[in-house]
């Protein structure tokens, strides 16, 4: 009996830890939102993507050449919505509110940045040091996805009742975990 005890009480310890990674998470969302809302991000937010396009080779600067073309329709639209996501997404991983919208949310803009703005952490060229910093946001979405972080010091764990159908889009129901 002891034994079980001590094991919930680890996992809870850890389960809780995951909670907190995501808030801490959240917050750097957030703070890099800022950086977005400000005038030269949105004023300038085509030149990230045509910066990347430099040096790369031709099936990537392809790929970037296309976007550069959609972007080019209205730019300003376009860092707005890079903001707004961003902010979305800060705000949903600190409350723990519709975490698997949030964690969908943040996997796929993660990716759009990594494949467009950072130019998949190209060009690989002698002197190259890293792939890009989005890529490892994707994997942390997903283990967030995986372990169910919105229930844990969120809101998920009060609302999947509520939402009917929709449900799907938080992280479920905290019926195995002890409160907080």
């Amino acid at each position: 009996m002891t034994k079980i005890k001590e094991t919930t009480s680890i996992q809870n310890w850890r389960l809780k830890g995951l909670g907190l990674l995501r808030i801490v998470f959240g917050f750097i969302w957030l703070f890099d939102a800022q950086f977005k809302w400000r005038p030269y991000f949105i004023n300038h937010f085509l030149e990230y993507i045509t910066d990347a396009q430099t040096g790369q080779p031709a099936v990537i600067s392809k790929w970037l050449g296309t976007w550069i073309h959609i972007i080019q329709i209205n730019p300003h639209l376009f860092g707005y919505i890079v903001a707004i996501s961003e902010t979305a997404i800060g705000l949903g991983l600190i409350f723990g509110f519709l975490s698997n919208l949030t964690f969908a949310g943040g996997t796929l803009l993660s990716l759009l940045i990594w494949s467009t703005a950072e130019g998949f952490g190209g060009p690989y060229v002698q002197g190259s040091t890293d792939i890009g910093t989005a890529i490892i946001y994707v994997f942390t979405f997903v283990a967030l996805f995986l372990t169910k972080a919105g229930l844990y010091y969120g809101l998920d764990r009060r609302i999947s009742g509520l939402l009917g159908r929709w449900k799907f889009l938080a992280s479920g129901k905290a019926d195995s975990i002890s409160d907080q």
